[in-house]
């Protein structure tokens, strides 16, 4: 734990964000470097002008405010522990790749429970769910956990809500990432999900234990849940919905966004049906559509396999292969009316053929008859 004081420390020096900690962190990795840094080597950081790297130089050199700012961080993380929690930064590992790339990662997480290695994808929506908004969360979720999907959400009421318990009901793991501290799970004071929440995956949050909510503080939570992941499904969301500023978030993060969508006469579909109608997320009936838009290819029955590997049960398709099975059906298709379709020698696409029949992807039959294996 005491590594990572320094990235605590630095998060407490006034007008130094998430995105100003990531320039200095991949301009020192060994945050010890930093006591020794003057402001000219803190100036030729990206984002840092010379008022700020005074401030910076001028904190890091007052024994008084360091001291003051070493107590807090040590008092945090003696309250860390005693949530049996721990702290991940993004100097270690095990901090979640995709969440990395966005240009304001939070220097670190507090984490209860365990980082799920495995790759995430974001479900969110209103919290006065319709039980057809319910249906499709628990569809969606049961379908990408099966296909090896972390669920992330906010665990707010609602579709929040209905994600995360799903994913748990169908031996998924998610992950619940929190407005407030880890310490305060406000939206389950009883402990009916939060501790299964622990045990299949994480709490996380980027604010301090014992820190009192904000409404600043939800959009802050709101691009996490989008950074984790590769897309984000809004299941429902009125116009004013917090969902949408996730949906926006996910797409300045380049993150694909997608939409259930629902009755012309349903306030919880109006934010939704926006989206698709403003082109901003695409329409999902089915987890095809999902995985489609991905690149990925999902043969859930491999997660009953008995091998007891531990292989997820999708491959992502390069941009030919993808051509490809959109050509061919559920229906046998003759490899000369495929050359056709795609334009593809038959020399090439037998090769072609056989390494996505490899990945599990096409299935081949007698008479160079080939099709899509069903997911």
């Amino acid at each position: 734990m005491e590594k990572k004081l320094p990235l605590l420390l630095l998060s407490l020096i006034p007008g130094i964000g998430p995105a100003r900690i990531k320039a200095v962190v991949s301009r020192y990795p060994d945050l010890r470097e930093l006591g020794r840094a003057g402001i000219v080597d803190f100036m030729a950081i990206p984002g840092i002008g010379e008022p700020l790297a005074k401030l910076i130089h001028g904190f890091l050199r007052n024994v008084s405010k360091r001291s003051e700012a070493e107590k807090s961080a040590e008092a945090q993380l003696e309250k860390l522990l005693r949530c049996n929690g721990s702290l991940v930064t993004l100097l270690d590992e095990e901090y979640p790749r995709l969440l990395r790339e966005i240009d304001d990662p939070p220097p670190y997480l507090f984490v209860r429970g365990t980082l799920p290695s495995s790759p995430y994808f974001s479900i969110v929506g209103t919290r006065k769910a319709s039980p057809y908004g319910k249906q499709c969360t628990a569809m969606f979720s049961r379908e990408l956990v099966s296909c090896g999907f972390t669920i992330s959400s906010g665990m707010a009421y609602g579709i929040d809500m209905a994600a995360h318990h799903a994913a748990l009901e169908n031996g998924g793991t998610t992950v619940a990432v929190l407005a407030g501290g880890i310490d305060n799970i406000y939206t389950d004071p009883k402990g009916r999900l939060w501790p299964r929440i622990v045990e299949n995956g994480a709490l996380i949050s980027e604010e301090w234990i014992g820190s009192a909510l904000s409404p600043a503080k939800f959009p802050k939570r709101n691009r996490i849940i989008s950074g984790l992941s590769a897309g984000t499904l809004v299941v429902e969301s009125d116009l004013n919905g917090g969902s949408l500023i996730t949906a926006s978030i996910a797409l300045e993060q380049n993150r694909e966004v997608f939409a259930v969508p629902g009755s012309i006469f349903s306030p919880q579909s109006k934010g939704t049906n926006r989206l698709v109608q403003q082109s901003q997320a695409k329409a999902v009936m089915g987890i095809g559509d999902i995985l489609d838009e991905l690149g990925i290819f999902c043969d859930a029955s491999s997660q009953n396999n008995s091998s007891g590997e531990n292989e997820l049960p999708y491959i992502r398709l390069d941009e030919q292969e993808q051509s490809i099975i959109g050509k061919i059906g559920k229906d046998p298709l003759h490899i000369d009316l495929l050359a056709a379709r795609t334009g593809i020698g038959i020399e090439t696409l037998l090769v072609l053929l056989f390494e996505l029949e490899m990945k599990n992807a096409v299935q081949q039959l007698p008479g160079q008859l080939f099709r899509k294996r069903c997911r």
